[in-house]
């Protein structure tokens, strides 16, 4: 009975804790939240637990928390992305394990009858198992890419579509039959075609396979919780699982694509037109004390951070650059594209962590007719997500992705580390329009030599 208590105490903490993160504001009361649920089913699990077992529990909780921690203040805010796949793929692997158990000791678990496992039980354990070993490789594939430890391979379509048919087959095998050997099979056709989902996905696509992976833990952790009738697991894991395909269907539609699109159909990066790289084009450069010049004369800047502010670690230099404007009477705002960085709210996270008050924070919606009354659009490390090309060239890859309308200011600095594309492939048109002026290097060093500068 108290156990029982504790775990609804939990699961209405994990509804407040997902409803203050839907904030910035509110993310970090909803953060505790959450701790204090985790916390508390840890709790209840430990009252659930045979008396012969409670020091395994306590060594487990204890050295889970630890190794928590350890990574958590040892992974810096830009390598985030990585971790939460990573993470991923422990929630899918605790699926696998906790289904294999059920399968080879249903009698733990009370879902065998005298003539077998119930039917039900089954399918919970046959979903549990293939979507916990989709998410397990699958967000070990996507580490990989986003650690840039591997580029990724073609993989046809049709491979994909074998897998999915196997796993159906097999799952209904093993419901007719409790055979073991369907579910090895299961498993492993489902481990296959986690590798073989994620492989062809490009960069660019990889804030969908984050969010992706994140609904795919929560559906196995909800299928895990009926097996073994934890109701904690089951509410929590619908929260997840439906979270985020909510937040995939965002991502996906801030890219303009189906969410079929990008899992099932990956298309190669091309560019706009073959043109755009023969022909040689012309861009105007600069150097920072242009760039403080220009900004002193300034009276409103828009920011629009990238993934290139994330690996060169600029958000604290950005930081420092927008107090400086703000005491010269300077407006600032900071303009978030839904897929900027390698995650859903990579950008967010980066200026909370260097102290971006969260009311100077825009996103896509709130702040594009802002571009076209401001002086100057700082784009630190962002590409295609302020391409013109998305909305005037219909042969571009990108045509029709929103974007921010960074063109419209009366002048772009552009902080890029190269003319090169971005993970798109395309060929930005906005460096070479007139109002545009190149800061070419390491967009970190490029700011603190702005701020010197302007001092």
């Amino acid at each position: 009975m108290i156990a029982d208590t504790l775990y609804l105490i939990a699961a209405v903490c994990f509804i407040f804790a997902l409803s203050g993160l839907s904030r910035a504001e509110s993310a970090q009361r909803g953060n505790l939240c959450g701790i204090f649920g985790m916390t508390t089913a840890c709790v209840a699990a430990y009252l659930t637990t045979r008396s012969g077992d409670f020091w395994f529990v306590l060594i487990a909780v204890i050295s889970g928390g630890g190794i928590g921690v350890f990574i958590a203040k040892a992974v810096s805010m830009t390598a985030l992305p990585q971790m939460v796949a990573g993470f991923h793929s422990l929630v899918g692997l605790a699926a696998v394990l906790i289904s294999f158990s059920a399968c080879f000791a249903p009698e733990l678990f009370r879902i065998s009858t005298s003539s077998g496992i119930k039917v039900l039980s089954l399918l919970e354990m046959g979903l549990g198992s293939s979507i916990g070993a989709i998410t397990f490789l699958g967000s070990i594939i996507a580490f990989l890419k986003l650690q840039g430890m591997y580029k990724g391979h073609s993989i046809p379509t049709s491979l994909n579509t074998f897998f999915a048919f196997a796993i159906c087959c097999l799952l209904l095998c093993f419901m007719l039959t409790e055979s073991e050997e369907a579910f090895l099979l299961l498993t492993l056709v489902s481990l296959l075609f986690g590798a073989t989902l994620i492989m062809p996905i490009g960069g660019a696509d990889m804030p969908v396979v984050v969010s992706m992976l994140n609904s795919y833990s929560g559906w196995a952790t909800s299928g895990i919780g009926f097996t073994i009738a934890n109701d904690l697991l089951i509410i929590t894991g619908a929260l997840v699982g439906s979270s985020g395909a909510i937040l995939s269907y965002i991502m996906c539609k801030g890219m303009n694509r189906s969410l079929w699109s990008v899992i099932f159909t990956p298309e190669p990066a091309k560019s706009v037109n073959k043109s755009t790289f023969d022909e040689p084009r012309t861009f105007k450069s600069g150097a920072p004390e242009d760039a403080a010049f220009i900004l002193k004369n300034a009276n409103s800047v828009v920011v629009v951070p990238g993934y290139g502010m994330a690996t060169s670690k600029a958000q604290h230099a950005l930081k420092e650059l927008g107090d400086i404007l703000k005491k010269e009477g300077i407006g600032v705002k900071y303009a978030i594209h839904p897929v900027a960085g390698r995650m859903p709210g990579h950008m967010n996270v980066l200026l909370a962590e260097a102290g971006v008050p969260y009311d100077e924070v825009f996103e896509l919606d709130e702040i594009n007719r802002d571009f076209a009354f401001c002086d100057v659009a700082y784009v630190i490390g962002a590409n295609d997500v302020v391409n013109p090309a998305a909305k005037n060239d219909p042969s571009c890859p990108i045509y029709g992705m929103p974007i921010l309308d960074a063109e419209k200011a009366k002048i772009i600095l552009f902080l890029k580390r190269s003319m090169g594309t971005g993970y798109a492939g395309v060929d930005n048109e906005l460096f070479y329009i007139s109002n545009t002026m190149m800061l070419l290097g390491d967009a970190k060093k490029t700011t603190e030599n702005i701020i010197k500068a302007m001092q």
